[in-house]
């Protein structure tokens, strides 16, 4: 019997595809659900998974991994796509990928299969990212295939005895992981609908954040945060902390319309307190201790690493040829940035590092116009 193995989320389109993948290709069913950091969400994702007919259900815990080799990367690589958008649900896709392919492997799986529609970016990513890692596997995506409204999918699960809790009705499209949370759907489809308040979950609105400022530092050894006012922390840790003090301050809300990888154009809503203070945090020190045309060079390669990123080309050289030199630049991204929280905006007011060559300025000095003389 044919085994597919599904990356499994626990939402509606991943619930509803175990049985439709089992009536369709007469297969076994096995999951594979991946906790980078969707928190609370996945308390009962397994026996969900199992009760909606899946033969094995697999839940790896990937935090670490995603922040030590996704999320890190593109902080040093300064990948924010269109200057605005940290990536948070693009950087979790490659790891996502990566996993699924290796529990295929192991299972003796010659499928995998992924909840992502025929109208968005993930399809991309998932089928990008999977078939340059193996290639020979078969990939399917029932939502794309099967065409079916949301509504049509509760009905399909409900026939089938598969609960359907109320969030899996909702208007919303809904991702959330370590970097960020991703909101869009319902009357977001309109861009000139301002978002309701409820949507937001990691962050304040500004006009009711505290009415005293926070000031926060974030100390980076060779361009890895380290250090959040002084205290010792994981890189976890820290994106955790920061998206609790952040957002509480109103940081970190991003309403954009960006260009999609099929050419349209589309509003999406994100909350990312913690990639808004480190991108800002690691930007500001790189700049402090980098030479100008070292920095400008770096600055033009994190656009393309943004775009590479987006389009699910993770595993590519190309890459990891931005990567080896992103590496180099590092070794002198050392110190830390003081930052001021305040009603919405992250602001740095102060810097500091050993490699920082900062020359005070001296209203008395002559600037010389001839040309030094070679000794």
């Amino acid at each position: 019997m044919t085994k597919i193995v599904l990356a499994y989320s626990g939402g509606l389109e991943t619930s509803v595809a175990i049985p439709w993948l089992a009536e369709k290709y007469g297969a076994e069913i096995i999951t594979v659900t991946m906790d980078l950091g969707q928190g609370k969400e996945l308390d009962d994702v397994r026996d969900r998974a199992l009760a909606s007919g899946a033969l094995r259900a697999h839940v790896l815990d990937l935090r670490e991994e995603f922040a030590r080799d996704f999320i890190l990367p593109a902080l040093q690589a300064g990948a924010v796509y269109e200057g605005r958008y940290p990536l948070a649900t693009a950087l979790g896709r490659p790891l996502i990928a990566k996993h699924l392919v290796h529990i295929a492997k192991i299972e003796g799986a010659t499928a995998i299969a992924h909840g992502s529609t025929g109208q968005g970016n993930d399809q991309v990513r998932m089928d990008e990212c999977a078939h340059a890692l193996d290639p020979s596997l078969t990939i399917i995506g029932p939502a794309r295939e099967w065409g079916l409204s949301k509504a049509d999918e509760v009905g399909f699960a409900r026939e089938r005895g598969i609960p359907v809790p109320a969030t899996m009705e909702g208007p919303y499209n809904i991702d959330v992981n370590l970097w960020g949370r991703s909101i869009a759907g319902g009357v977001l489809d309109d861009p000139w609908a301002e978002p309701p308040e409820d949507i937001f979950t990691l962050t304040k609105s500004p006009s009711d954040a505290p009415d005293v400022p926070a000031i926060v530092e974030v100390g980076f050894e060779k361009g890895v945060p380290t250090k959040l006012s002084g205290v010792p922390m994981s890189m976890t840790e820290i994106i955790q902390s920061l998206e609790t003090i952040a957002g509480t301050h109103g940081i970190g809300r991003i309403d954009m319309v960006e260009n999609r990888s099929g050419g349209d154009k589309s509003r999406e809503i994100y909350e990312a307190p913690a990639a808004v203070v480190l991108h800002t945090a690691h930007r500001e020190l790189q700049a402090f201790v980098t030479s100008r045309d070292l920095e400008r060079i770096t600055a033009e390669l994190g656009v393309k690493y943004a775009d590479l990123v987006y389009q699910g080309l993770w595993y590519t050289a190309a890459r990891e040829a931005i990567d080896a030199l992103v590496k180099h630049v590092q070794k002198r991204v050392t110190g830390s940035i003081r930052m001021r929280f305040y009603k919405g905006e992250a602001r740095v007011i102060g810097r500091q590092s050993p490699y920082a060559d900062v020359r005070k300025a001296n209203p008395s000095a002559k600037v010389s116009t001839q040309p030094t003389k070679k000794p």
